[in-house]
């Protein structure tokens, strides 16, 4: 069964971190560049960072660049992402997508194959 289980949303306070996790079950795990995206209440989904299909280049979106880090683990067919110096406005639904293009995109087309997504709320 082709899946994207996210995991590790939570609540958290403004400054404080969270690590979220994608296993992925969608064959050849290195075959796909990796993404995560969120949504807010209300708005569009956006792109937050991407990973090129070996972990050596990543892609961040400038409201996340320096407090968020993307990484995976081939062997563990999983994904990861840190999240630092959290902020209010990062509160929304995180999502894990995988795309067969081996580089990094920050193109929801792009994604072929999406999680389920796991919440993360900051307090202020």
């Amino acid at each position: 069964q082709t899946q994207l289980v996210e995991s590790g949303g939570g609540l958290v306070q403004a400054g404080g971190s969270l690590r979220l996790s994608c296993a992925a079950s969608i064959g050849v795990f290195s075959n796909f560049a990796m993404g995560w995206f969120r949504q807010a209440p209300g708005t569009e989904r956006e792109f937050v960072a991407s990973i090129n299909w070996n972990g050596g280049h990543m892609y961040y979106s400038d409201s996340v660049r320096g407090r968020f880090t993307i990484s995976r683990d081939n062997a563990k067919n999983t994904l990861y992402l840190q999240m630092n110096s959290l902020k209010p406005e990062d509160t929304a639904i995180y999502y894990c997508a995988a795309s067969r293009l081996l580089g990094p995109s920050g193109s929801r087309s792009d994604f072929e194959i999406w999680g389920q997504g796991t919440q993360v709320t900051v307090s202020s």
